[in-house]
This record gives structure tokens, C-alpha cells and sequence, in this order.
């Protein structure tokens, strides 16, 4: 008798839906280390450390901004928006910093501060226009955003006079966007730190619950007591904040600022999220799946870029892998289902 109950404990742990749902579930991690092993062949160079840390700062640039958009995509809306937002926020960081050191009212160390805090405050009004708009207007966030994205992107054109801001900022800047702490990129430092903070939130507090009931279905959430006003208010100034760190990290790197800076970033942040396994319906999706996602992208454009891939190929590869990403996500939430 005790050995029948053992192996019909052991039939139903390793029964073939249990194991087809861990397949499915950890499909993009057994995805991303064959990918790994497959670039490692084609190109030997790809294993270096050197390149490792090269890849983790790039995809920090995005990957901040991807965290943001999971919570945004869980509570069922969308930002197109984000790629201006980057752009807009370094331009008027570089703007005000030099524009105030110039002007001799205060030095350029201190006008750096002010210019973060001025993008900053402008993210924030941005992410609050959204949400109200959504709120009040019942608009679909996609239009609303796509509106932002024309209006951020030509502002920044204009606040740069279509050319780059040189000389913007001060020499402690350049730490954010190109320096090292233990040798570890200061970017990719920072991207791990908030990938904690944004599954903390998700996994452990109330608020992260209401932003899945709200996704999952808005009219129940608001009859159980929770404000979809104010979810939503919080997760659209929050890609919004992403958008800044990641325009002040960026602009840091290269040491300037102009208006082009995240032009089309949106299509692989939204990438990133969907290969993790977000769905665009909302109500479902992890931080881990979205840090997973990071980092296969990621992986797939320093491929690209070993492997001399045509550039005009790679926005080819990009676009097919959204498309398969969204149709791949689909295929899995209803095989879990059946």
C-alpha cells in the first residue's frame, strides 16, 4: 500500500501537464541560454568579460525603462511615449545645466541638479497628463501617448536647436552613464537595483496587487474598494521617472545631448516586456520575466552587432521578433489554459 501511494505521488509530481506548464513557464530562460551558447560558437569573442559588462550597460538603458512599461502593460494600457521622454530629458538636463552656467547664476555642477530636476518634474506632469486623460476622456492610452511622443520629440528638437548640447554638463556626470564601481558598469548597477525595487513592489506589497487587479479587469477592481485612478497615476509617472534615468545615464555616456536620443526605443522596450512574457491584454507578467526579456534582447543586438549583421537587417530582426514575441505569448497562455 505504502508503495502505491509513493508512486502515485511520483506520477502526479511528473505527470505530463505539470511538466509541459514548467517547460512553458521557463521556456524563455531555456530560450536565452541556448541563444547564449549559439552566439558563443559563432562568435568566441562574445564570452569575454569586457563584452558581458558591454551588454549588461547597453540593455541598462532600456532595461530601466522595460521595468516601468511592465507595470504599465499589467494595468492594461501602453506608453509610446518613452522614447521622446529619454530624449527630451537629457536635452533639457544639458540645456539648463549649461544654460545656467553660462548665464553665471550658478556653477555648472550645481546646474546639472537643476536640470535633472527639471526633467524630472516634467516626466511626472507627463505620466499625470496620461493618466488623466485616460481617466477623464476615456481615451485609449495608445492615442494618448502616441500624441506624446510627436509633442516631446518635437520640444526637444526645438529646446536643442536640432543639433547636439556640448559641453552640458559637469565632469561627476559622465560617472552616471560611463563609470565603474569594483569594475561593474555604473549603468548595469543601477538596472539590477531597480529590477529589485520594481519586484519587491510587484511580489510583496499591496499596491503591486492592484496594479494586476486592475489589469485583469478595471470595473471589478474599482467595485473591490481599488482606485484604478490612482494605479493608474502611479504606473504612468513611474515609466515616465524610468525615462528620465535612463535619458540622464544615456546622455552621461556620450557626454551630450541631442533630440534623437531613444528615437524608436518604445518598439524594443515593449519587445522586451512581451518576450517576458507580459501579456498586452493585461492582468499578467513578472519583473523577472521582463529582466529575462532585457537580456535576450540585448544579447540578440550585441550578436548582431559581432556578427556584422547589415543594420538595416537588424531593424528587419527586431520587428519579426515583436511580432513572434506577441504570437508566442498568446500560443503559451493558452496551452497553460488547456
Amino acid at each position: 500500500m505504502k508503495s502505491v501511494k509513493i508512486d502515485s505521488l511520483h506520477m502526479e509530481l511528473f505527470s505530463g501537464k505539470k511538466t509541459k506548464n514548467l517547460i512553458l513557464d521557463h521556456l524563455i530562460e531555456i530560450l536565452l541560454l541556448a541563444l547564449i551558447i549559439g552566439v558563443s560558437i559563432a562568435a568566441p569573442s562574445f564570452l569575454k568579460s569586457g563584452n558581458i559588462l558591454n551588454i549588461l550597460r547597453n540593455a541598462a538603458m532600456k532595461g530601466v525603462i522595460a521595468y516601468g512599461m511592465c507595470l504599465v502593460i499589467i494595468s492594461g494600457e501602453i506608453d509610446l511615449s518613452v522614447g521622446s521622454q529619454v530624449a527630451l530629458s537629457g536635452v533639457l538636463a544639458g540645456f539648463i545645466s549649461k544654460g545656467l552656467a553660462e548665464a553665471g547664476i550658478m556653477p555648472i555642477e550645481l546646474g546639472a541638479l537643476v536640470g535633472i530636476a527639471a526633467a524630472t518634474l516634467v516626466a511626472l506632469l507627463t505620466g499625470l497628463f496620461h493618466a488623466w486623460a485616460r481617466q477623464k476622456f476615456n481615451m485609449p492610452s495608445f492615442i494618448i501617448t502616441l500624441a506624446t511622443l510627436n509633442v516631446m520629440y518635437g520640444f526637444a528638437a526645438i529646446v536643442c536647436g536640432g543639433f547636439p548640447i556640448a559641453n552640458a554638463f559637469p565632469t561627476w556626470y559622465a560617472f552616471l552613464g560611463s563609470g565603474r564601481i569594483l569594475g561593474i558598469p555604473f549603468p548595469a548597477i543601477v538596472f539590477i537595483l531597480i529590477f529589485l525595487f520594481f519586484w519587491f513592489l510587484t511580489e510583496k506589497t499591496d499596491l503591486g496587487r492592484r496594479i494586476y487587479a486592475v489589469g485583469g479587469n478595471a470595473e471589478a477592481a474599482r467595485l473591490n474598494g481599488i482606485s484604478v485612478w490612482k494605479t493608474r497615476i502611479f504606473v504612468m509617472c513611474m515609466v515616465q521617472l524610468m525615462c528620465v534615468l535612463s535619458g540622464i545615464m544615456n546622455s552621461a555616456q556620450v557626454r551630450s545631448a541631442t533630440f534623437t536620443f531613444g528615437r524608436g526605443w518604445e518598439t524594443q522596450i515593449i519587445s522586451s516586456v512581451v518576450i517576458g512574457g507580459t501579456s498586452m491584454l493585461g492582468g499578467i507578467g513578472t519583473i523577472w520575466g521582463t529582466l529575462i526579456g532585457v537580456l535576450f534582447t540585448g544579447v540578440i543586438t550585441n550578436a548582431m552587432t559581432l556578427l556584422n549583421v547589415n543594420e538595416f537587417m537588424q531593424y528587419v530582426i527586431n520587428g519579426a521578433l515583436m511580432f513572434f514575441a506577441v504570437m508566442f505569448n498568446t500560443y503559451m497562455t493558452k496551452k497553460r489554459n488547456n
